[in-house]
């Protein structure tokens, strides 16, 4: 398998098709794509802190990762948004998972999880209405040093 650049239109396509639980995002800095010969398995999407609180110029986060399944493709592409991140001067790198998932491929990136964060949905002015699951997220972080 291999990671290759892809645009960000090739990346939200992929998530229509693929995402258990999210649409795609609605901008972005960088995206990455996992690819097995010339199948694209996976893709990475990055861009600021969704969090205003976090956004400081050096912190990156991923947005959404998602796969067709393919064994070890999160971990790769976690890895990936990793190393770009940190090629562009970025400190801090983050993302965030529902409560009911693991984390194992965060865990396996060397990622730290920092505990829950976030709510059981956006009640602000700027709501979209999105179909997602209601519940606690977790947030996990990197140090890019």
């Amino acid at each position: 398998m291999e990671i290759r650049p892809i645009t960000f239109r090739q990346a939200c396509d992929f998530v229509s098709q693929h995402h258990r639980h999210h649409r795609p995002t609605v901008g972005c800095k960088f995206c990455v794509g996992l690819y097995d010969s010339d199948n694209l398995v996976g893709v990475a999407i990055c861009g600021r802190p969704v969090s205003r609180h976090l956004d400081d110029g050096l912190t990156c986060e991923i947005n959404r990762v998602c796969t067709d399944g393919t064994y070890n493709a999160c971990s790769m592409l976690y890895g990936a948004c990793c190393r770009v991140a940190k090629e562009m001067g970025y400190k801090r790198i983050i993302t965030y998972i529902l409560e009911s998932e693991n984390g194992a491929s965060l865990k396996a990136s060397n990622f730290t999880c920092e505990g829950k964060a976030g709510g059981v949905k956006w009640n602000g002015t700027r709501d979209t209405g999105q179909s997602y699951p209601h519940e606690m997220k977790t947030r996990w972080s990197r140090r890019l040093v």
